[in-house]
């Protein structure tokens, strides 16, 4: 009650930002972009967070601790985490020592100040009867409300999200597909090539409310697509990639590096960033998830290009595909599932491929899986697709002889085809038994010891804050048939849980202070050579005096510029410090007679 007539007295008086569907809460400052947890095993999982600090050159330690109840009054786990402005203050702790198959509950604390509790849930060993996933991907802030995180989370059925790229987009600002009856915005509003504007970007997506409940309920396995990095991207360059943008692998280095930051996902050693692993569900799946974009792809060719056939060409490189075959071939589970970004069946237009970004546009490596499979007699092969923003459901062929399934999961928010021309595809193509071009939404992957089904689920809008969502199509292949059949009953397994998802506050919630005026977010980068890039919340800046003050105490006035205000209430601000010598400095906002300092550094 009391937090409640804080919040009105702030309301009431107008002191408080008012809230949008991308904006941070004021009651778990300064952990103001949530928390999440990922990568799953049966023994341990990752819990994530960032904690916004008031000195942007300061080392803060973080203490965590991991419970059985939301409440902590039995913690199993719990120790302290050093981060700083070379991890972008985020926090991301591998716990171990856990039960299989068993709800955790988390929570990080800094001089007093909490950050919302999590839940989390561990894999399972043994004889499992059911495991059920949700399948997501292409996420474009700018297109549309994230409805489709809200209606997964709503459910409280899912073991895992399973994100299968396309987390962030690098396009500027009205780039790509933007909504203009909608109010959210990405920062920065350029095109993101320094890892600084990687950092920035993500930011601005765990403001999204809907993907902080989200990330906040259910642990996550992601893998990267091209958006992490630019359209189209391939080892050693993309579409979106241009000579006057800088060096590709420097470039590349910069969004797998934000990418390791930002999301909960386990290296495979310090400072690897190879994403290809594998998750194993009791006895009953074996998850693989891959890397078909940067770790071994070769440039794209088009279908007249006499490259297409090469035998020599890869999508997966020679070290992820002889893994690959390995996980298929000693894997004891009933399922091998593959967590792969782009489209592995075939798709002709008269005798033609159309998407040579897919696997079509590298049929030999292709060719060499689908023999793997067969001559090892490896059955119960799924696929789990996004990038494409679209739906299908796939029978996977090698010439008549039946390998596979592939269940393709439409876009969160990114754009499909305008006319839904499925039909056509499909008399060509008759593998493909189902094709939705249009809508947004989701699949729910439901296993038992008997088969695997694809619900095809699509919210009724993305263009207002809405959840309401309809399974329209679900397909099954039972085990041992690697053939799709058609049903009109959706999947029930396990059913929801009987452990609720948990509220976005803190259980502490407090009214941080910072956010009565304007909150910094984030300064990007520092050090810096050039200029500061100033994230913050609540434009308040317009009456505010800005001065720069020397090691030796010497102080000058400066003039920012705001190149991005939005409606989500958040402001970016740039600072030429080019003019500066090398050194400490603070930067110092004076407002209705009360100042704020920044520390930061010049190169």
């Amino acid at each position: 009650m009391k937090i409640f007539i804080h919040l009105l007295l702030l309301l009431l008086t107008g002191t408080a930002f008012s809230q949008t569907s991308v904006s941070p809460s004021e009651c778990i400052a300064p952990f103001y972009h949530g928390v999440a947890s990922g990568d799953p095993l049966s023994d341990r999982v990752i819990i994530w967070s960032r904690i916004t600090p008031q000195d942007f050159s300061a080392t803060l330690s973080v203490h965590y601790q991991v419970a059985t109840d939301p409440n902590f009054t039995n913690v199993v786990s719990e120790g302290n985490y050093i981060t700083d402005a070379s991890k972008d203050f985020t926090i991301k702790v591998d716990v171990t020592g856990l039960e299989p198959n068993t709800f955790y509950f988390y929570e990080f604390d800094h001089q007093g100040a909490f950050s919302a509790v999590g839940r989390t849930k561990t894999l399972p060993i043994g004889d499992i009867s059911n495991i059920r996933l949700a399948i997501v991907s292409c996420a474009n802030l700018e297109a549309g409300y994230f409805n489709v995180y809200n209606a997964i989370n709503e459910r409280n059925d899912v073991d895992a999200v399973l994100m299968l790229g396309d987390y962030i987009y690098e396009y500027a600002t009205g780039d790509y597909s933007p909504n203009s009856t909608i109010d959210r915005v990405w920062e920065p509003e350029q095109e993101i090539i320094e890892l600084s504007d990687y950092r920035l970007r993500y930011s601005s997506y765990h403001m999204d409310n809907a993907l902080r409940k989200l990330h906040q309920n259910y642990p996550w396995i992601c893998v990267w697509d091209d958006h992490e990095t630019a359209n189209d991207a391939y080892a050693n360059g993309a579409e979106n990639h241009t000579a006057d943008e800088g060096d590709w692998d420097i470039r590349k280095e910069n969004g797998k590096r934000a990418f390791f930051e930002w999301l909960p996902i386990r290296p495979k050693s310090t400072g690897n960033t190879q994403i290809f692993r594998s998750f194993e569900f009791g006895n009953l799946a074996n998850l693989i998830m891959l890397d078909t974009r940067l770790e071994g792809r070769e440039e794209q060719v088009t279908a007249s290009s006499p490259l297409l056939n090469d035998t020599s060409r890869t999508i997966l490189g020679e070290e992820q595909f002889n893994w690959l075959k390995n996980e298929l071939q000693n894997s004891s589970q009933t399922w091998k599932i593959l967590g792969n970004q782009v489209m592995m069946g075939e798709i002709n237009v008269f005798g033609n491929p159309i998407n040579t970004d897919g696997w079509d546009g590298y049929p030999a490596e292709r060719q060499r899986l689908y023999d793997h499979l067969v001559q090892n007699n490896i059955s119960n092969f799924v696929v789990a697709t996004g990038d494409i923003h679209t739906s299908w459901a796939i029978d996977l062929k090698r010439d008549n002889t039946p390998v596979g399934v592939e269940f393709v999961t439409p876009s969160v928010t990114s754009p499909g085809i305008p006319l839904n021309v499925g039909g056509i595809l499909t008399f060509e193509n008759p593998h493909l038994k189902y094709v939705e071009l249009t809508k947004r939404g989701f699949v729910i992957l439901d296993f038992t010891s008997q088969k695997v089904q694809g619900d095809w689920y699509y919210v009724n809008t993305i263009d207002a804050q809405n959840s309401a969502n309809t399974c329209e199509k679900s397909y099954y292949s039972l085990t041992g048939a690697n053939a799709l059949v058609s049903t009109n009953t959706p999947s029930v397994g396990h059913g929801a849980f009987n452990v609720n998802t948990i509220d976005p506050c803190s259980r502490f919630a407090t009214i941080s202070e910072l956010l009565l005026s304007e909150t910094i977010i984030g300064v990007y980068p520092n050090p810096s050579e050039q200029i500061l890039h100033i994230q913050s919340v609540g434009n308040q800046w317009k009456d505010t005096k800005w001065f720069i003050i020397a090691s030796d105490g010497k102080e000058m006035s400066c003039q920012p510029q705001f190149f991005s205000i939005d409606h989500n209430n958040t402001a970016l601000t740039t600072i030429d410090i080019s003019m500066l010598a090398s050194g400490d400095y603070r930067l110092k906002m004076v407002q209705n007679g009360q100042s704020r300092l920044l520390s930061f550094i010049k190169r």
